[in-house]
């Protein structure tokens, strides 16, 4: 992908309603979005290997062996939340595509270190190194691509960070799979070696590097952000690069003029360029990003995809088994997302969330009371008869509508929802939120398994799904067709809802 976009030559819009300039915008997108491939990779590749080393550092002979267990589960999402804060910052300072590619060299290093570690708490280091980079990864793809896509089809390219998250969920237990099958063993095969005298948990980690070196040529070869580039004073490399992803009735020198006087609008509110507010020390716009990413991993996603065999075989499926409808439901929230990037800038995204919010609940709700009819305790649980069936059914149409609501469109309203002058700051501060409930999620669920049995950790995300509705209705804006040069505040852009209803 050449660093200058090819010259805007003039056509016709499509009859899809799509102009050809488009296409340039949407290669950029993806480029940007391998980011949320090394995100999802990352998030579900421990899946797999967690068994693993579980037995080779021998884990749970350790005193407070099953925190631990948990805790390098969950180490890289505190990882992933300081990268993502960090992230925000250095974009405005050293721009998007720098920090990609610092994103993309952390995660290959930890790949590496992780597949090597000597015992857990090296383990523990790397991951943590890892989840700086994913942080990063993070928090730059949706904004990236919201400064470079056209308002037109903003909402469908925001929602390729999430298609590219659930592709690398559904890789990683897919290469978690195959390399549990390559050993051959049918009791723990994550343990068993492979090959160079590797555990296939150790080849789990290792197969990261791919993504990782995709992710980071890409980000030396696409074009810097425009915002960014006009910030600085590039003006002409900004104009080229719109030239190139606006369709022929937009002048891109219309968009650079437009993005100068916001740019010197806000350097005469300087003292509004802060995230401090007057609501708890934040911007009120801040805390509505806050509290859509602390929900969207308070509905309990994550839990499906880091301890998804436990989950099936509480169903009544074996080990073996439990890999390949791990890596069914991955493919399923792959596909659902497909309905996101159909919809979200046709109905808007609202509607989507709130649809969104009553269907997790629902099913999330039938989890709980399917569990109250289960036998054994803690990760050895059993569900009888028709129970264990709908139970499964259940939590694919809780992956369903997370994935064709929730998931990508959060993401996307994080891209768009700031003020300019905040965005990437913002965005890291609300993706930090989302890492570090992510973080909460996934420890408290063995002890609240242990405690209350499923019953209680799946009721509790029923209630935070419920609650995701009253929130979406009552503080989320809508910005469905809003040029991110206009999004001031939540005020400002249901204001601007309303003109256009």
């Amino acid at each position: 992908m050449s660093q200058t976009p090819e010259s805007q030559t003039g056509g016709a819009v499509s009859s899809t309603g799509r102009s050809p300039h488009h296409n340039r915008a949407i290669a950029l997108a993806v480029a940007a979005a391998v980011g949320g491939f090394l995100f999802g990779f990352d998030s579900s590749v421990i899946n797999g290997a967690v068994e693993g080393f579980t037995h080779d550092f021998k884990i749970l002979d350790m005193s407070a062996g099953t925190f631990i267990k948990a805790f390098v589960v969950a180490v890289a999402l505190l990882g992933c939340a300081l990268g993502a804060w960090l992230g925000g910052r250095l974009a405005d300072r050293w721009g998007r595509t720098k920090v990609m590619f610092l994103g993309a060299v952390l995660f290959f290093i930890s790949s590496i270190l992780s597949a090597i570690a000597f015992g857990v708490w090296d383990l523990v280091l790397w991951r943590f190194m890892a989840g700086i980079g994913i942080g990063i990864a993070s928090v730059i793809a949706p904004a990236y691509i919201a400064e470079i896509a056209p308002a037109a089809v903003r909402g469908r390219l925001g929602s390729l960070q999430q298609l590219a998250i659930v592709l690398g969920i559904f890789a990683a237990l897919l290469s978690d799979q195959l390399l549990a099958v390559a050993t051959g063993v049918d009791d723990n095969p994550a343990a068993a070696e492979l090959w160079l005298g590797l555990e296939a948990w150790r080849w789990m980690f290792l197969v990261a590097i791919v993504p990782a070196a995709v992710y980071g040529y890409l980000a030396l070869r696409i074009p810097e952000s425009p915002r960014y580039l006009i910030a600085r004073g590039d003006r002409e490399q900004a104009k080229t690069i719109l030239a190139g992803v606006l369709g022929p009735d937009e002048d891109p020198e219309e968009r650079v003029a437009e993005i100068e006087r916001k740019i010197e609008t806000d350097k005469s509110l300087a003292e509004q360029s802060s995230l401090k507010g007057p609501v708890l020390g934040l911007q009120g716009i801040v805390w509505v990003g806050i509290l859509l990413s602390v929900f969207q991993q308070f509905v309990g996603i994550n839990v499906i995809f880091y301890y998804s065999n436990t989950l099936w075989q509480a169903v009544g499926f074996d080990a073996s088994d439990s890999f390949t409808y791990s890596t069914i439901t991955s493919v399923t929230n792959v596909v659902v997302t497909f309905i996101a990037i159909a919809l979200i800038d046709k109905i808007g995204r609202r509607p989507l969330l709130l649809i969104g919010s009553v269907g997790m609940a629902v099913c999330l709700g039938f989890m709980a009371l399917a569990f109250t009819q289960s036998t054994g305790s803690g990760d050895d649980v059993t569900l009888p008869g028709a129970w264990g069936t709908s139970a499964l059914i259940a939590a694919n149409l809780f992956v369903v509508f997370f994935g064709a609501t929730w998931g990508p469109l959060v993401w996307v309203l994080l891209g768009e929802m700031f003020p300019p002058r905040i965005r990437a700051a913002a965005l890291g501060v609300a993706a930090a939120a989302q890492w570090l409930a992510n973080f909460a999620i996934t420890m408290t669920f063995p002890p609240m398994l242990d405690a209350f049995g499923a019953t209680g950790p799946y009721l509790m995300y029923a209630i935070f799904a419920a609650l995701s509705f009253v929130f979406v209705l009552w503080k989320v804006p809508e910005t469905k067709g809003i040029q991110l040069e206009d999004m001031e505040d939540v005020k400002v852009v249901r204001r601007q809802r309303g003109s256009t209803a």
